[in-house]
């Protein structure tokens, strides 16, 4: 059974631990961008390749503001500068997630609400890495 132990001391570090913060508030903020998404397609009848974005630039706003203060704690960049580089990540972030949402309905019929999780797992990790590296560059540093 000695191959088979997991030293979960060195599985959490502050690392993990900040990647873990990122997925509590991208899970929420997804959340929130479902409901968002699904209250204009359903409910007021905008068209999801409308819908998508906006809920998503929304989302990713709330997105920042709970990042800055709970998971990339210790950057130096002001926050002016912070959200205008979080929100063009973002806008790459909504093209892909567009795309990729359109793409899964269209070619493949898959259900929008499917499609957008789906999606919202690839450009989620992408966003948390290009913050982490590029924005706000806290990479191996940790409060």
């Amino acid at each position: 059974m000695r191959g088979y132990y997991v030293d979960m001391q060195r599985l959490w570090t502050p690392s993990t631990r900040r990647f873990i913060r990122y997925a509590v508030v991208g899970i929420s903020t997804l959340l929130f961008d479902l409901l968002l998404l699904v209250g204009l397609t359903e409910l007021v009848g905008v068209p999801y390749y409308i819908a998508t974005p906006f809920a998503f630039l929304v989302a990713v706003s709330i997105n920042y503001a709970l990042s800055r203060m709970h998971v990339f704690r210790g950057t130096i960049r002001p926050v002016h500068h912070g959200y205008v580089y979080f929100i063009g990540i973002a806008f790459l972030g909504a093209f892909i997630t567009t795309s990729g949402v359109a793409l899964l309905v269209s070619f493949f019929g898959m259900y929008y609400l499917l499609a957008r999780v789906l999606v919202a797992g690839f450009v989620g990790v992408a966003n948390y890495l290009l913050n982490l590296h590029f924005n706000f560059r806290v990479a191996g540093h940790h409060p």
